[in-house]
């Protein structure tokens, strides 16, 4: 075994908050090691979730649009469009992440260990590589950055060629005709809304009464007639009673006693965090059932000097967010000063259309008490929306009926998750400068679906008028 010493961070895991860490750190003067367990940098976000899962949402959108272009139209038949084409094409945009995120570490001097991490105790992290040799950091601080899986129930065999979960759909070597989707939370949704884009019947089992309840009601609803308008059958308030798979595809049977049957599978119900064969235990650390530390506002867990941040510690689980996580914590360790808390995260949710928000709700704000009156933007009154065709959707600004501050932004439709973005930008400006005030002055290029602020705004404060 090599030891190496003298290490100010070793982190564990080069997704988007061990990567976030190790530029601030480096950056800071610090030493810092990471140790990635697969053979090229990135994480699960570049190689199983975000990145893949939103390459393979373009071009399923690709395919959609040019049947709605009456110029393309049957050009391109979606039921001939091959999933495996399309996982190709995600395969070119991971390889471009990977090419520029190695290069931040070379950039930076932060030394990479490929192999698995393991704690054997404080300031001890032993990495064994591929090739079967063993290294071990000693180090003043770690950082525990492994992200999260997809949760396997021990009763569903996933490893039957046709029960898949949202990592192995990316290696699915055949086109499903119709396929079922068991849950529907946001990764559940965002690929139903690919499969009916490629003309599949989908099954979307919820456990829930509503889709994505998080969501302000009206954009859920819009979302739920959305999938359904595509092809989509939606089952609300069900569970799993037995999954059972053959040759020629999958049988879900319910609680409720109904039975669906199609080609394929996709289990969407949960995730949990990469804290197994870690070595937690040697520093007194324990996971919760889901596999996730518990940890302060400096991101530090019950034991000293060793943090976490990202998904292995649970909300709000985006890659946006783990970005500020890893940077913030890595901050705090450079400067030993207060740590920034992630505050105000918009919700990107990669649905056709998308769904972006940021601040609080109608329900919030009704159970709060607080006298707040909306504005709308219909994306179908939108030059620019009529220009491109993506006339679905809409943008709701809700604020505050006597000082006109944003409480919050809600949107559907297209380019949502660049749309909110705005709103944000005025709802952190101190007051009086985060009013419907800088919407209705403030001119936009014209026409850009950005102006749907400058309409929502009017539409609000002629509400207020009336």
């Amino acid at each position: 075994m090599d030891i190496s010493s003298g290490w100010d961070l070793v982190i564990i895991g080069s997704g988007p908050a061990g990567e976030a860490a190790a530029m601030q750190a480096a950056k800071g003067g610090l030493r810092v090691a990471m140790i990635e367990s697969q053979n090229r940098v990135g994480g699960n976000c570049t190689h199983w979730g975000t990145i893949p899962s939103k390459a393979l949402r373009h071009q399923v959108r690709q395919v959609i649009r040019s049947q709605r272009n009456p110029l393309l139209r049957g050009l391109i038949n979606p039921r001939q469009v091959q999933w495996q084409d399309l996982i190709r094409r995600s395969g070119e945009v991971i390889d471009s992440q990977v090419q520029v995120r190695t290069d931040f570490y070379i950039r930076n001097r932060v030394r990479l260990f490929s192999g698995l991490g393991y704690i054997q105790g404080p300031g001890d992290v032993r990495v064994d590589d591929p090739v079967g040799r063993q290294w071990l950091l000693r180090t003043r601080n770690i950082l525990i950055a492994t992200g999260s899986r997809p949760y396997h129930p021990a009763d569903v065999d996933f490893d039957h060629p046709r029960i898949y979960d949202s990592d192995t759909i990316l290696n699915m070597a055949h086109t499903p005709r119709n396929i079922i989707v068991y849950g529907a939370g946001v990764i559940g949704c965002e690929y139903a809304c690919m499969f009916t884009g490629l003309g599949m019947r989908v099954d979307l089992v919820n456990n829930r009464q509503h889709l994505l309840d998080f969501l302000d009601t009206e954009i859920s609803d819009a979302l739920s007639y959305h999938l359904r308008d595509q092809g989509a059958t939606i089952r609300h308030s069900e569970e799993y009673s037995r999954i059972i798979a053959d040759d020629e595809g999958v049988t879900l049977e319910l609680q409720s006693g109904k039975r669906l049957r199609a080609d394929a599978l996709l289990w969407c119900n949960g995730r949990s965090g990469n804290t197994q064969d870690l070595g937690i235990e040697n520093l007194g650390l324990e996971a919760n059932s889901r596999g996730q530390l518990s940890v302060d506002e400096r991101y530090c867990t019950a034991a000293e000097n060793v943090y976490a941040v990202g998904d292995v510690v649970g909300w709000p689980s985006l890659a946006s967010a783990s970005y500020d996580q890893g940077r913030f914590c890595a901050e705090g360790i450079v400067t030993g000063g207060p740590v920034k808390q992630v505050e105000n995260v918009p919700t990107g949710i990669y649905t056709i259309p998308g769904i972006s928000s940021v601040g609080q709700t109608e329900q919030e704000l009704t159970e709060s008490k607080v006298p707040y009156e909306v504005g709308q933007a219909f994306f179908k009154n939108l030059a620019r929306a009529q220009i491109t065709g993506e006339r679905v959707g809409m943008l709701k600004i809700l604020f505050h009926r006597e000082t006109l501050a944003v409480l919050g932004i809600h949107c559907f439709g297209y380019q949502a998750m660049e749309i909110v973005h705005v709103g944000q930008a005025v709802m952190r400006q101190p007051a009086p400068n985060n009013t419907l005030h800088y919407f209705v002055d403030t001119t936009f290029n014209y026409p850009t679906m950005a102006e749907a602020y400058r309409v929502a705004a009017i539409n609000g404060v002629n509400r207020v008028r009336r």
